[in-house]
């Protein structure tokens, strides 16, 4: 009897803390996205939007991207999956540099 209780409280332990890790793990890609959206605006305000696109590649691997043109600014859009399917996404805006 005690080693059916034991073996439920072990696996539902690991379940506990496959999830913290997921979790956790999510967070981190969060991070990634917002990093990777915040370097391609500054990088694409500046003219330099091809290095923007390889920095988020580089950043957020995985992630996709999507710039878009407004009058004097820009805005990109970093989305990716996450772990359990979670769609993870973040935005910048930056202001266009003079020229």
């Amino acid at each position: 009897m005690v080693t059916v209780e034991a073996a439920i409280a072990v696996c539902a332990l690991l379940v506990v803390m496959g999830l913290a890790v997921a979790g956790l793990t999510a967070v981190v890609e969060q991070m990634r996205c917002t990093d990777a959206a915040r370097e391609a605006a500054r990088l694409t305000a500046r003219g330099e939007r091809q290095r923007g696109e390889a920095a988020v590649g580089q950043i957020a691997p995985g992630a996709g991207v999507v710039i878009h043109d407004q009058v004097d600014a820009v805005k990109v859009v970093v989305h990716k999956r996450g772990p359990l399917g979670l769609p993870l996404s973040a935005e910048a805006f930056a202001v266009l540099e003079p020229r």
